[in-house]
């Protein structure tokens, strides 16, 4: 069985290696990759069915990058809510670390694609004064680590990072974003899960978009992060032609389950330049909840969130259960569109 580390460096990272496996515009997709950097693991790239499938479509940069210019560079206003360079404080009581500025896999929908797999986006330096900042701040209780992408970081440097965290009194709780899981569950040995269950309370929030993405391999990697006692959410991402389908969602929700993992959001995709080809109307994002509830377990049921632009933060949308009242009684309709009334009190 090949290494991660072996898999990872046979990527695509070119135009010249991709049009030889898809019938591309070679000078389109180099012009793309000029701007925003490609690489796509052989596990990843095995996953893709057909030109155009919910697989490609993520993981295959696309003219309309650099054509269309709507968004924002920053759409959360990142950097204006960073007292220190990769360190995001936008709640009280958590921050956001930058540690890792490459990914398994660039999806082209990145909310921080303006400087993913860029080298200056995460240094050693960054790094320590991120965690300068938290042992300085009393109020920080929350740590979530971010890139990039974590678990790409070697074994030795995430347990020296982790140990650092735990060593600071007031940092109660450690979570991990990762992508990992989904585009290159090798990576997930029994080493690492073993070493990450010697930092409890750790939480990880990994990242399925599409049920394809849900085969054997994630399943391990999912299956030896669980054992380790860690809990596992998903961070989905509503995405036009991938997943932006009742039918196709409700299929991904349900497989996250069987692999122990509890649909956690489900994000309107972020305002980001150069993803607008990506962006959903927010109808549609409700008329994906109403067909997720009571159509299916509750625990497949993700809080649909929007993240809202220029630092606003994340804010639940649902889709409209309430309809009013009338005559002392509230009038509630249900999955079915029934309505009923239910008293005041």
């Amino acid at each position: 069985m090949e290494s991660w580390e072996k898999i990872l460096s046979e990527s695509i990272t070119t135009a010249g290696a991709l049009s030889s496996l898809f019938e591309i515009n070679k000078d389109e997709i180099q012009r793309v990759i000029a701007e925003y950097p490609l690489t796509i693991n052989p596990y990843y790239l095995g996953l893709i069915q057909c030109k155009g499938d919910g697989i490609y479509k993520q993981a295959v940069p696309d003219i309309r990058e650099i054509t269309e210019h709507q968004g924002l560079e920053d759409p959360l206003d990142e950097e204006a809510l960073s007292p220190v360079p990769g360190l995001t404080h936008k709640y009280p009581d958590r921050v956001l670390l930058l540690v890792s500025g490459r990914c398994a896999m660039y999806c082209r929908f990145c909310n921080r694609k303006r400087k993913v797999g860029q080298p200056a986006m995460v240094t050693r330096q960054t790094v320590r004064e991120g965690l300068s900042y938290i042992r300085a701040n009393r109020e920080i209780r929350d740590v979530l680590l971010s890139g990039g992408d974590p678990l790409l970081l070697p074994d030795q440097e995430l347990f020296g990072l982790l140990t650092e965290l735990r060593a600071i009194p007031h940092v109660e709780i450690i979570r991990i974003g990762t992508r990992i899981p989904c585009s290159l569950p090798q990576r997930v040995t029994l080493g690492l899960a073993d070493m990450l269950k010697g930092f409890h309370p750790l939480y990880i929030n990994t990242h399925f978009n599409h049920p394809l993405e849900i085969t054997p391999e994630a399943s391990l990697a999912c299956a030896r992060l669980a054992d380790a006692g860690i809990p596992l959410g998903c961070q989905t991402v509503l995405l036009k032609g991938v997943n932006d389908d009742p039918a196709v969602m409700r299929e991904l929700m349900q497989k996250l389950l069987l692999i122990r993992v509890r649909p956690y959001y489900l994000f309107q995709a972020d305002l980001a330049k150069g993803t607008s080809h990506f962006w959903t109307p927010l109808k549609k994002g409700i008329e994906i909840m109403s067909a997720l509830q009571g159509h299916t377990s509750g625990l497949c049921v993700p809080t649909f969130m929007i993240d809202i632009p220029s630092g606003g933060g994340k804010v639940p949308i649902t889709p409209e259960y309430v309809l009013g009242e009338d005559h002392g009684e509230i009038l509630i309709r249900n999955y079915q569109g029934e309505v009923y009334s239910y008293p005041v009190l």
